[in-house]
């Protein structure tokens, strides 16, 4: 692809796709049609220009939705109209997974390989569509490419794929369809259609590719959440962030006001901003990513800054392997999620707020768009909230696959239109984060927590939990368990309280906390406190509250080899511990993964110093955090040592 304007075109279809977003150009510099010497003396530039350049990820998008791929000709144009040079453009096209800029069929399946779906079959899956559809990238038949996929999000029902059919018009694609804006109703009635499979087999994942439109409708996202189902016992009666779930109808503003909803924004409004920074700061609440880093102190440090505009900005881009909570809580109680951020913006001072969505959620999405739009008719977003003389409203911002953009500084270049790379701090977000403005970045999880935090009153959520994690905890249980799901416990369960709840295999093998960034625990361990405290302290981590179990049927090897390869495919390549380390450490894996002892000890040599180089001098936590599993695995668990004759077949819990 020429990395200069050149003389391709953009075809009719691919023209519609940019100009529904950005509406006709203004020039012929910009594409317009009528091309005069004179309409060509003018075109945008300085401020004006840059003001618009965060419209490439929504117009790439668009054109990705409409067409199925990007052609050196839409993206020529797309750029001409946001006086973007080519060569940032195609940068930014080649970052995400879910672009092509090759053609290829409007029907493209993504198919899991990830630790949950790996575990449950996924390898089947794959060989069956190998044999039906061709291999992987090919498109053999009926206009469907299958290609493998990290982590979809949708690990309860593993094994998962996910296919999305091009330009198909939205009265088709239903409830599904991809809007081809930023935020707001697909454009010139022509959208992306997805259907999700899962659990999948080829035979269904076949028949849903050729028929994408008319696939049958995913189970409601109560099914994800075993207590909420259950409707009996302490756990059910303990929900708190899930109580809605199942409960309302989360296409109804009505109901949700009628189950508590906005009780906490008008709490918000007569404590006031400093008032509500108080609340969160004296309930406890910390960052539910995986920093845990206290919300409140982050809030008041962006509260405080002189420079304006503040920005606030959701993290929903959840990619950590094994992580779906966050889409339940989206696809189940979306207005929470609007509630929360409204709340947010108005305790920080800021008055736009972005949902940084990631693109593999498709039925979050469609939830998402009706919410903000009925909050909007409604008086709950836009210019006068609740009458009270305060400004905010939300954009959605798709992500297009890319797991780097789940650190805070990325999920900015990747708004800003930019590649997704995280940026050195100092300075920190709260200072200098989104259009280099003050900015405060939550997870939805942690927002959701600040209702009952508003609605109960601080003294009464710091009750629940222990003294230093306080509240509940929402926990992404998957692999070798009887009832898969999203549990919410207290901090201070213990692992084994969870796994009883979720009902684990006869001979356990591990537990993988905190997914792929994680590390692993041993049958004996279970009796770890699932804190933040506790689980630092056992030498491990509860990162974002992933829990993969796994029996005696995985081979850990190949598990860790996966771990490998997927940091491997997600570094974005911007500092060279993590570009070179992540490979090196792929390789050494590759090498032993069928050999123990001395045949193991060289590699293993080097797996260390390769790991303790990623993580002193890595630029984000990607890299810093790489080889947390893989050493897990070989100092806990001993994976690459002979094994003992003596010893069992598996721990039963």
């Amino acid at each position: 692809m020429d990395l200069r304007f050149g003389d391709s075109k953009p075809t009719d279809e691919e023209r519609a796709a940019v100009d529904a977003l950005l509406g006709p150009p203004e020039s012929a510099w910009e594409g317009a049609d009528d091309r005069t010497d004179t309409d060509l003396r003018w075109a945008r530039g300085g401020r004006a220009a840059r003001e618009r350049r965060d419209l490439l990820l929504p117009g790439l998008h668009a054109i990705n939705d409409r067409v199925g791929w990007i052609s050196e000709g839409a993206l020529d144009y797309l750029c001409r109209r946001l006086t973007v040079p080519p060569a940032e453009g195609y940068g930014v096209a080649t970052f995400y997974a879910m672009f092509s800029v090759r053609p290829r069929p409007a029907t493209v399946v993504h198919v899991c390989t990830d630790l949950a779906c790996a575990a449950r079959g996924s390898a089947e899956v794959r060989a069956g569509l190998g044999r039906e559809l061709g291999a992987a990238g090919s498109a053999r038949e009926g206009g469907v490419v299958w290609q493998p996929s990290p982590c979809l999000g949708l690990c309860e029902r593993a094994p998962a794929a996910l296919a999305i059919r091009a330009g198909v018009p939205t009265a088709a694609a239903g409830a599904t369809a991809a809007p081809t804006t930023a935020s707001g109703p697909a454009a010139a009635g022509v959208a992306s259609a997805t259907a999700v499979i899962a659990p999948a087999t080829p035979a269904t994942v076949v028949e849903a590719a050729r028929a994408v439109a008319d696939a049958p409708a995913e189970p409601p996202a109560v099914a994800a959440v075993p207590q909420a189902a259950a409707g009996t016992g302490s756990g059910a009666q303990g929900l708190r962030l899930l109580r809605r779930v199942g409960v309302v109808d989360p296409a109804s503003l009505d109901d949700y006001r009628a189950h508590g909803g906005y009780a906490a924004l008008r709490r918000a409004f007569a404590l006031g901003p400093a008032g509500v920074i108080r609340e969160v700061s004296d309930a406890g609440l910390v960052g539910r990513g995986g920093a845990a880093f206290p919300t409140g102190r982050k809030w008041d440090a962006t509260a405080r800054q002189p420079d304006h505009p503040h920005y606030l900005v959701c993290n929903a881009d959840e990619s950590e392997p094994g992580t779906f909570k966050d889409r339940v809580l989206m696809e189940g109680d979306p207005y929470a999620l609007i509630e929360a951020m409204t709340i947010a913006g108005y305790a920080i001072g800021a008055h736009h707020g972005y949902l940084y969505l990631r693109g593999e959620y498709p039925r979050a999405l469609a939830r998402l768009e009706h919410a903000i739009g009925q909050a909007r008719a409604r008086g709950l977003l836009g210019p006068d909230v609740l009458g009270q003389g305060f400004a905010f409203d939300i954009e959605i911002r798709r992500g297009a696959g890319a797991y780097i953009c789940g650190e805070e500084t990325a999920i900015f270049n990747s708004i800003e239109g930019r590649r997704g790379e995280p940026r050195s701090k100092p300075p920190f977000p709260v200072e200098k984060g989104l259009f280099s403005k003050p900015t405060a970045v939550n997870n939805v999880e942690t927002l959701v927590n600040v209702l009952p935090i508003l609605t109960e009153g601080a003294a009464a959520y710091a009750r629940v939990g222990t003294e230093t994690s306080t509240g509940t905890k929402l926990f992404c249980v998957s692999g070798a368990v009887d009832r898969p799901g999203v549990y919410e416990l207290p901090f201070g369960a213990t692992l084994r309280e969870l796994l009883d709840l979720a009902g684990p295999p006869p001979a356990l093998r591990t537990v993988l906390l905190g997914g792929a960034a994680g590390g692993f625990v041993r049958p004996d361990e279970l009796d770890v406190p699932l804190t933040f405290e506790g689980t630092r302290a056992a030498g491990t981590t509860l990162g974002s509250g992933v829990v993969l179990v796994l029996d005696e049927s995985v081979e850990l090897p190949h598990i860790l080899l996966r771990i490998a390869e997927f940091f491997r495919d997600e570094s974005c390549g911007q500092c060279v511990p993590c570009r070179v380390g992540t490979v090196r450490q792929e390789e050494a894996l590759h090498r032993i993964k069928d050999r123990t002892g001395a045949a193991a000890a060289g590699d293993i040599a080097l797996l260390r110093e390769v790991g303790q180089a990623m993580r002193d001098a890595s630029i984000c936590g990607l890299g810093q955090t790489a080889w947390n599993a893989v050493e897990s695995a070989i100092d806990r668990l001993g994976v690459f040592e002979p094994p003992r004759p003596s010893a069992g077949k598996g721990a039963s819990v």
